[in-house]
């Protein structure tokens, strides 16, 4: 039977590329010290399959067509499209159809609607953290998608769900498979609107308190709080899925900083 490798998280910011030598060097040692410091846990954790979670920023959807959630199934997916991401080291990444399918099949006999895709463009939401995180060996890659960019969004409370339905499924299926989660974004920032550059770091310090206490506590002050914190920061649902695959436990920060360069409250953080 396949198991449960742990489950990581990672701040994705575009800037953390585009804008990136605009960072002071005091922040951007530590940016690099995280990343790498995350990329050493997760290569510690030996997955052979890394399930990411992060939003789609309209590589592959639009307004016309936005999934809640889309589960990537193929053997093959595209890497970012974003020009500025063209030093990205891997134009394909490999996937795990066979996993992934069983995630869409238990998440479908457990009253979940995910919808699939056979080939998906990865873009820098997924990649800027696979990239500095220096992995010294890429995992098979399945792609979760989940919309923090465009209401409608699944609900705070039904990331958590999902999260535990991924545990569900990685210990049901049959393969020896040692199975890792990655969700990244996050966390306070604002984009497009005329807050934009706003980082609320007390929002991010709460935040990052109460993935140590309860998931109703947890739920209640995001609930209260998304609205006014920045429309990046709805991209906390992706650690919630971490959250919930790894029991709602064992939250462990890495590192957190407001990295006004970025425009982005950068945090990273493993679960035990």
């Amino acid at each position: 039977m396949a198991e449960f490798a742990g489950a990581f998280a990672a701040s994705h910011g575009p800037l953390l590329v585009r804008e990136w030598e605009s960072v002071p060097a005091d922040q951007k040692q530590r940016l690099t010290k995280a990343f790498q410091e995350l990329g050493k846990r997760l290569s510690s954790a030996r997955p052979d399959v890394l399930v990411t979670v992060s939003p789609d920023h309209w590589a592959n959807f639009s307004l016309d067509n936005y999934p809640a959630v889309c589960i990537g199934v193929g053997e093959t997916n595209e890497g970012p499209p974003e020009p500025w991401m063209k030093a990205y080291p891997h134009r394909t990444l490999a996937g795990h159809a066979a996993f992934a399918m069983h995630i869409a099949e238990e998440a479908l006999r457990q009253g979940f609607e995910p919808s699939i895709s056979h080939r998906l463009k990865l873009d820098h939401g997924t990649c800027i953290p696979l990239w500095r995180m220096e992995l010294e060996k890429m995992p098979a890659l399945v792609p979760m998608l989940v919309n923090s960019i465009e209401p409608p969004m699944p609900s705070l409370a039904r990331c958590l769900e999902w999260g535990k339905l991924l545990r569900r499924a990685i210990e049901s299926f049959p393969g020896e498979l040692r199975v890792g989660i990655l969700a990244t974004g996050g966390l306070s920032h604002s984009i497009g609107e005329k807050t934009m550059g706003a980082i609320h770091e007390d929002f991010d310090r709460e935040t990052i308190r109460l993935f140590n206490s309860s998931q109703d506590d947890l739920i209640h002050y995001l609930e209260k709080q998304l609205p006014t914190r920045g429309n990046g920061s709805e991209e906390v649902r992706n650690w919630l899925v971490a959250h919930g695959a790894a029991g709602s436990r064992g939250f462990e920060l890495v590192d957190y900083l407001p990295v006004p360069a970025v425009i982005v409250g950068c945090g990273f953080a493993s679960w035990r």
